[in-house]
């Protein structure tokens, strides 16, 4: 090799290290709020009130912290005044997530949404129709989320773009994306990149809110077939508690600098399962206990400071035998608010299809998740929403203490919505 070849190369070697380094540390400095400084890269990781003295996480790469809102006091007040001005009706509204078919809303959604004032959407099915096509029946389906019908105040878009088998969004406009196992073996500053350039993709259609990464640990690749919901489609980082963390929140951190709320799924985990909760009944983890190390990559994603977590359909009988994960007050609230520390968002995987939690009359389930100290849950069934939506009034009109536990979760809401730009 000449001297002069060698030269070029190694100068090369400098420049792409130059430019990793950059990237992680970019992301994870603090960021100038001056005049001649750039925004922030990301408003929708914002969580109020999120601690700044939350230890570092074991893994060695870390979602960027919260941006600080300019006036978190102010988000408070605009918040509280919301919250004031609102009927009942549009309180229950904004702790719930109706879906709507991707490919254009149907009369069910659009009732849920005009009629019962849910305030927050869940883009579900398959669509091909790239980011012009995708972008125009989003818009359509928003707008339905605004104005007097929810005092002003816009909705969280979300939708599952994780990789692989379950990317709602293709077509031009759309990377292709692998699964996460595929991801996993990536350096983590490359998931990094990628990942920012597939949360501005969403970005650019109006999704504000990605229920993506999987931080369950599957145990094996020989073990992974066996589990239905994730290792059989390959949507895990890897095999151990550590390549899930460093991964799951290299992902976040791309979702977070193209501004889409990246969301950690499903706590407390559903890698030693053996079948799928949306299919089946009695899905039972008896192995995962309240301190186990597999709980290590949720921890370390909220020390991160992701900012919404989503938790699991599963039984956890180790942890608390009497209640099925959405609706254990040990899981909801004492682990993930007590434990882990988390101060944002907690929504439930889908409560209406879900044959996991038929057992639970429809119109219970959503009063039975916010009871446990849930924010948002989420209804992938829009013809079962109304039963949701109306137990849930009618137990707060019945009930005052859960009346102020749907107070509390819509203030979040609606303080996350400010934090974020969404309130007129």
């Amino acid at each position: 090799m000449s001297g002069k070849r060698w030269w070029i190369i190694a100068v090369s070697a400098v420049v792409l290290v130059a430019l990793v380094v950059w990237v992680v540390v970019g992301f994870n400095s603090p960021r100038s709020t001056s005049a001649n400084s750039s925004p922030p890269v990301s408003t929708a990781t914002t969580v109020p009130g999120a601690s700044t003295a939350a230890p570092q996480p074991s893994s060695t790469t870390q979602a960027p912290a919260s941006s600080p809102s300019a006036s978190p006091a102010h988000d408070q007040v605009v918040a509280t005044q919301k919250l004031a001005a609102m009927t009942l009706e549009q309180k229950v509204g904004q702790v719930l997530m109706v879906s709507s078919p991707v490919t254009g809303a149907d009369a069910a959604s659009l009732y849920a949404l005009d009629t019962l004032y849910v305030g927050n959407v869940f883009m579900k099915g398959r669509s091909e129709a790239g980011t012009a096509g995708i972008a125009a029946e989003i818009s359509a389906v928003a707008g339905h989320v605004s104005g007097a019908r929810t005092a002003g105040v816009r909705p969280f878009v979300a939708t599952d773009q994780e990789g692989g088998f379950v990317q709602i969004m293709r077509g031009p406009g759309f990377s292709d994306m692998p699964q996460a196992i595929v991801q996993g073996q990536l350096p983590a500053p490359e998931l990094l990149a990628d990942a920012t350039i597939w949360g501005q993709q969403l970005a650019s259609v109006g999704v504000n809110v990605n229920l993506a990464p999987v931080l369950d640990t599957v145990p094996s690749a020989e073990f992974a077939p066996q589990n239905a919901p994730i290792g059989a489609f390959g949507r895990e980082y890897g095999y151990t508690p550590e390549a899930v963390s460093s991964h799951g929140i290299a992902f976040a951190q791309g979702m977070a600098a193209a501004g889409v709320a990246a969301t950690v799924k499903h706590f407390p985990g559903l890698g030693r399962v053996t079948a799928n909760t949306d299919v089946a009944a009695g899905v039972v983890d008896s192995t995962t206990v309240r301190n186990d190390s597999y709980i290590g990559p949720f921890r370390d994603a909220v020390q991160a400071g992701v900012p919404w977590l989503m938790v699991s359909n599963a039984s956890y009988p180790l942890i608390d035998p009497n209640a099925m994960a959405p609706f254990s007050s040990v899981i909801v609230h004492d682990m993930v608010r007590g434990d882990l520390g988390f101060k944002g968002v907690i929504v439930s995987d889908d409560i209406c299809d879900a044959v996991q939690v038929a057992v639970v009359p429809v119109g219970q389930r959503g009063v039975q998740f916010i009871a446990a100290g849930g924010t948002i849950a989420l209804c992938t069934n829009q013809t079962l929403l109304p039963q949701m939506y109306q137990g849930m009034v009618a137990a707060a009109q019945s009930d005052p203490a859960f009346a102020k536990q749907v107070d509390a979760a819509a203030l979040l809401v609606l303080q996350v919505k400010s934090v974020n730009g969404l309130i007129d």
